[in-house]
């Protein structure tokens, strides 16, 4: 099996990437700067934060055939939209959802690096940003007695961290397009 017309494909999807990139960080930058949000207000910008990320991600996973992020995509914008739908949900409830949502995507974007490995050196980026992903799922799950408002910034850092590695794969699969265009035309 050849792993080029998959990683032409990532590499042609490469903005999309970037796109939840650059979501992840604003999100993580509003939790910060406005981090005594009520939990009502919390739930419904975390939930439209989740829902687009997850169709952006959908596009992403089927355009680039990266069919773990497009299955992450499908789960994010259930888990968002259950949130935007139900805001009355209780703080320990959120706390487990956004647990259970932040491990899956951990666990989905390892599978979508593993499956590059053979093509992309820096695969790292991906499976380093899922595995923030997971230890973030099981810190909160383990401790949800810490409080809404320790988990807003818990929040931030996560979505921060993981924008900035998206970011750095986006340009990596875009540096990797052109050599692969250049390679082609020469």
């Amino acid at each position: 099996m050849s792993y080029v017309p998959l990683l032409e494909a990532a590499a042609s999807t490469w903005w999309i990437l970037a796109l939840r990139g650059v979501f992840a960080i604003l999100f993580g930058v509003c939790a910060f700067l406005w981090p005594g949000l009520t939990l009502g207000v919390l739930v419904l910008l975390w939930g439209a934060f989740v829902v687009i990320d997850g169709i952006v991600a959908v596009i992403n996973g089927i355009q680039a055939r990266w069919w773990s992020i497009a299955i992450f995509g499908v789960l994010g914008i259930a888990v968002g939209a259950y949130a935007l739908f139900r805001p009355g949900i209780t703080a320990l409830a959120l706390l487990f959802i956004i647990a259970i949502w932040a491990i899956a995507r951990g666990v989905l974007e390892i599978a979508a690096a593993i499956s590059l490995r053979k093509e992309l050196s820096n695969e790292w980026l991906l499976i380093l940003s899922g595995l923030i992903s997971i230890v973030f799922g099981v810190f909160v799950a383990a401790f949800p007695g810490l409080g809404a408002l320790s988990v807003v910034w818990l929040i931030g850092i996560q979505a921060v961290a993981i924008g900035i590695l998206l970011l750095g794969l986006s340009l990596r699969l875009r540096r990797l397009g052109h050599m692969a265009r250049s390679r082609l035309t020469a």
